[in-house]
């Protein structure tokens, strides 16, 4: 079935072959690209709004990837795993992720879900975990991540970060916005993560 979405998920494929490690390599290999569409009811989430200003900060290698997001931005259905009860407004306001394909993405893919999360400037997205091997690409440099007991350290753009299962993970954005591409697998595709942290933890 072809779908309005075919070149954002070539976009997707294009953008990890292009990725140097043996992480990502393993994980494009165990993809069946070939997937079937998903008819879903657009979404749209007031995080988008920093996805022009992640087009103009994302490196070259990922632009073409990230340019069809932000075009096809109001056309995706966008999702929230949280609630302002989890993590208050401003977190919410500032959050949302856009599963490409998955249990319940726009293609489907039983095995593995993998798609692109938004995190507004200024947030803390605190320590929390899950029972799925994760991947993790910024597209946007600059955002500070956490993994177990280490202290949080800046990422650049096109860094692969990896947490494996039940292994504790945190972020936090500075002046600009993140965009990154995130890959799940060997666990609940759907899983809403446990929390183990708060979203006003203090800078530390």
């Amino acid at each position: 079935m072809t779908t309005k979405f075919d070149e954002l998920l070539g976009q997707f494929h294009a953008y990890l072959a292009g990725v140097d490690s043996a992480l990502v390599r393993d994980a494009m290999t165990r993809i069946g690209w070939d997937m079937p569409g998903r008819v879903l009811e657009p979404h749209s989430l007031a995080c988008l709004r920093h996805l022009d200003r992640a087009a103009e900060l994302a490196p070259t290698a990922a632009k073409a990837l990230v340019q069809r997001l932000a075009q096809q931005r109001n056309a995706l259905r966008w999702g929230q795993t949280y609630t302002e009860g989890d993590f208050g407004k401003a977190f919410m306001e500032n959050y949302g992720w856009v599963e490409v394909f998955g249990t319940r993405g726009h293609f489907v893919n039983d095995e593995v879900a993998a798609g692109l999360l938004i995190l507004g400037p200024g947030i803390v997205y605190p320590d929390h975990h899950h029972v799925a091997e994760e991947i993790y690409i910024p597209l946007t440099g600059g955002t500070e991540w956490r993994m177990g007991e280490g202290g949080f350290r800046k990422r650049e753009a096109g860094e692969v970060i990896h947490h494996a299962a039940n292994v504790n993970h945190a972020m936090r954005t500075g002046n600009e916005p993140l965009l990154a591409l995130y890959i799940w697998r060997g666990g609940p595709l759907a899983q809403k993560s446990t929390i183990t942290g708060t979203a006003t933890q203090g800078r530390s």
